[in-house]
């Protein structure tokens, strides 16, 4: 048969075109179904993916307020969850389809149960529970593959991570089995987006926690100094300091608020002076914020440049090195205007400079 000629043997004998026009009609139906249950199923994800982002946002406030002592505003209309009720949400993380829902509830209301941390630490398997939920998200760090849905199911498992390191009954314990290490991988990543940048800032909040003390009593100096102590040991300020330099501005003022605590306690003053180039990579970065800070004019972190400064210039060898070291910007009243209304940093300043740039005696 030659290419355009017509052979009846083609079909079969009972074919009729009508019909196959109504089954490729049919066809085209069960398509147009499946697609539409496909686009329904895809907005339905997108929707509970923005519902998690939003409550990971509010999540992320919620651990500012707490580290800088703010008003937690948002949680006055929620009641105090009993114990039966908080227990419950903790038994469901063992039921795997009922995980992710138990963590984005108890990370609402972590700051409502006092107890929290002692149910999370003592109960059977829930820690267990918590750190595979962290060691699942390696595999998405490199290369980046993180989306928004795992980054807020892991920064809900850290914020409940985070109850354990603030409580003063539960920290030794944490600090005892190294869990801070775990974080590391997540505070070592340098992507940009969003999904790596609220992982860093939740990692950071754990750290936060334990160089913080806990409510409102005073912190115990044995519990603080076994705190920098052990991280001394790890390599939090170097990823601190990459932080500060490349993070955002709320990861920065994380990351400077927990070498701010460092530096506060004398073993960690001691520590970073000990060498040049311990001091030098401090105060490198601290001036590269300065210089930043002339553009932002953030005054939350231009706070902490402060003290962290104020505090280096108790060491004096530390106080020498910064007298050809201080950025001109702290020295040429060109924050002023920005620390007006913040008489507490300005005095700061203030104080520095007079420590490090000490009025001259005239000579006999």
């Amino acid at each position: 048969m030659q290419y355009g000629s017509f052979n009846n043997n083609q079909f079969p004998n009972n074919y009729n075109p009508r019909v196959n026009v109504q089954q490729q009609q049919h066809m085209v139906q069960q398509s147009q179904a499946v697609y539409a249950q496909q686009q329904a199923r895809q907005r339905a994800q997108q929707t509970q993916a923005q519902q998690l982002h939003q409550a990971q946002q509010v999540a992320q406030v919620q651990q500012q307020q707490q580290l800088y002592g703010a008003h937690d505003a948002g949680s006055q209309g929620n009641p105090a969850l009993d114990d039966e009720k908080m227990t419950e949400l903790v038994y469901s993380m063992y039921n795997i389809d009922k995980r992710e829902s138990a963590l984005l509830e108890l990370s609402k209301r972590r700051e409502q149960y006092d107890n929290l941390a002692l149910v999370l630490w003592n109960s059977f398997g829930t820690m267990a529970i918590l750190l595979t939920e962290i060691i699942d998200v390696y595999p998405l760090l490199s290369p980046p593959a993180l989306t928004a849905s795992a980054s807020n199911r892991v920064c809900n498992a850290l914020a409940l991570l985070q109850c354990v390191a603030s409580h003063p009954e539960t920290r030794s314990g944490f600090l005892a089995a190294n869990l801070p290490l775990l974080l590391y991988p997540f505070l070592n990543t340098t992507s940009k987006t969003r999904p790596f940048e609220y992982l860093r800032l939740t990692s950071l909040g754990v750290i936060g926690a334990l160089v913080k003390p806990a409510g409102t009593d005073p912190v115990n100096p044995a519990d603080n100094a076994q705190v920098i102590n052990f991280l001394l040991t790890t390599e939090i300020i170097p990823l601190c300091l990459r932080i500060m330099q490349h993070g955002t501005e709320l990861s920065k003022t994380v990351a400077i608020f927990i070498v701010q605590k460092i530096l506060l306690d004398e073993i960690g003053l001691t520590y970073i002076c000990h060498t040049y180039e311990r001091f030098h990579a401090v105060v490198n970065v601290l001036g590269l914020m300065v210089n930043d800070l002339t553009h932002t004019q953030a005054v939350r972190l231009l706070k902490h440049v402060v003290r962290c400064y104020l505090r280096l210039s108790d060491n004096p060898k530390a106080r020498e090195a910064l007298a050809n070291t201080l950025p001109d910007a702290l020295k040429n009243k060109q924050f002023d205007a920005l620390l007006k209304s913040d008489m507490v940093t300005k005095r700061c300043l203030q104080s520095l400079l007079a420590t490090v740039y000490p009025p001259k005696t005239p000579e006999p």
